[in-house]
């Protein structure tokens, strides 16, 4: 049997802080309280906080389809490095997560990824074929095992990479089956409409910052505004992917207030960075849904102060340095890393206790994903952090396969 004893860190629970030594025995925690001795190796947490790993419900890792941009082990050591034992991972692979033989494959590949990191997959309808498929995984016994990697549907009201728009006459028909199967639904929302009328009235696209004009903030609330309907009608779960505008975020207000099972995440580029960073960044600012004025960053904000926002995650999105220098700025891929960066970067504005809400009690509550906060007689997943500790973000320290960062100089 091997032993660890943490000594004198600060736990940060839900039911608040707590000074104690936590021991680690074959990697369950078997005891936690004062004076806590007899281990074979000790670290010393004094002045330090102990959180639960993080949950990152929103990331892409490319793997299978896309292995020149990044795969699941190259990814998965990239959230490990920034304190995140948990993803949920998008359909838009290659092949994409909507079959059960995609599935399967996907599940092949995250088994050899390392024991104290874990993996959920989203399945991808686009369909009537992958709605038939899905009601086939979630019924069929001998599927339960393949089901239980399963955290929910995926579905893009647009296209964004990996062409998974959803064709918009079986929308009723998703979100019903899955009120009847009891699977949240998490969502891309940008209508398509709004979206083609914006390009198609562009002049040019001859500067990057004409992607944020190309899918402007009316064309989010647009698409939110209907999946509120479809939710509303079939009482089904609805969690609204990577939220950057206010007039979406006030939808989501509204639908909360009335009682609609509605959760929503920001992504931490839509909180930190804007239009205004274009010049600076170039194709590296380039992400769905695009970047926003700062106004709607303020309004992200305060809906995380005010709690209708659920959930951080980061839509970690890798794309190389050479897709992202493309001299056509319509042909540069949309994307950024982010699953490394978040940790420091929440510290920088939110409380310990908040980065708990947001990214972990909340997520591990919508996608019912049975994570433990830290206590006894559960697995070890927990991280150290340093609060006195500042970190400046650079690429070349980081370790997801691209190499780079929207995030390059910032401090957390």
């Amino acid at each position: 049997m091997s032993s660890i004893l943490i000594t004198g860190g600060t736990i940060i629970s839900s039911d608040g802080e707590q000074v104690a030594d936590v021991l680690i025995e074959d990697s369950v925690i078997t005891s936690i309280g004062q004076g806590v001795s007899g281990a074979d190796a000790v670290i010393e947490a004094d002045g330090k906080l102990l959180l639960p790993g993080l949950i990152d419900c929103h990331v892409h890792f490319r793997e299978p389809g896309y292995e020149y941009k990044s795969t699941m082990a190259s990814e998965a050591a990239s959230a490990l490095a920034g304190g995140v034992t948990t993803v949920c991972e998008m359909p838009n692979t290659n092949p994409p997560t909507c079959t059960i033989d995609g599935l399967k494959r996907k599940v092949e590949i995250a088994k050899s990824l390392p024991s104290n990191f874990q993996i959920k997959f989203f399945y991808g309808i686009t369909q009537t074929e992958h709605l038939e498929e899905l009601n086939r995984l979630w019924t069929d016994a001998e599927l339960e095992e393949l089901k239980s990697w399963v955290c929910g549907v995926k579905l893009y009201f647009d296209h964004s990479t990996g062409d998974q728009g959803i064709d918009q006459g079986i929308l009723d028909q998703v979100f019903a089956a899955c009120s009847d199967l009891q699977i949240p639904i998490a969502a891309h929302c940008e209508d398509p409409q709004l979206n083609a009328q914006a390009m198609s009235g562009l002049d040019s696209f001859d500067h990057v910052s004409k992607h944020s004009l190309s899918r402007p903030p009316e064309s989010e609330a647009k698409a939110i505004a209907q999946a509120l309907e479809l939710t509303r009608k079939h009482r089904a779960q609805f969690h609204v992917a990577h939220l950057s505008t206010g007039d979406g975020l006030e939808l989501v207000r509204q639908a909360k207030s009335e009682g609609l099972n509605v959760t929503c995440e920001v992504a931490p580029h839509h909180l930190f960075l804007s239009v205004e960073d274009y010049d600076r960044l170039g194709g590296y600012g380039k992400m769905n849904p695009p970047l926003r004025t700062p106004d709607h960053c303020e309004a992200l904000w305060n809906g995380i102060k005010d709690g209708t926002v659920d959930c951080i995650a980061t839509d970690h999105a890798p794309h190389t340095e050479e897709e992202k220098k493309v001299a056509d700025p319509a042909k540069i891929p949309c994307g950024v890393p982010g699953v490394e960066t978040m940790l420091p970067l929440m510290l920088t504005r939110l409380s310990p206790a908040d980065v708990l809400r947001l990214c972990h009690t909340n997520p591990n509550r919508i996608y019912a994903l049975h994570k433990s906060e830290i206590q006894e007689h559960v697995p070890a997943d927990l991280i150290i952090l340093d609060p006195d500790k500042e970190v400046t973000i650079t690429a070349s320290v980081l370790h997801s396969a691209v190499g780079w960062t929207p995030y390059e100089g910032m401090v957390g």
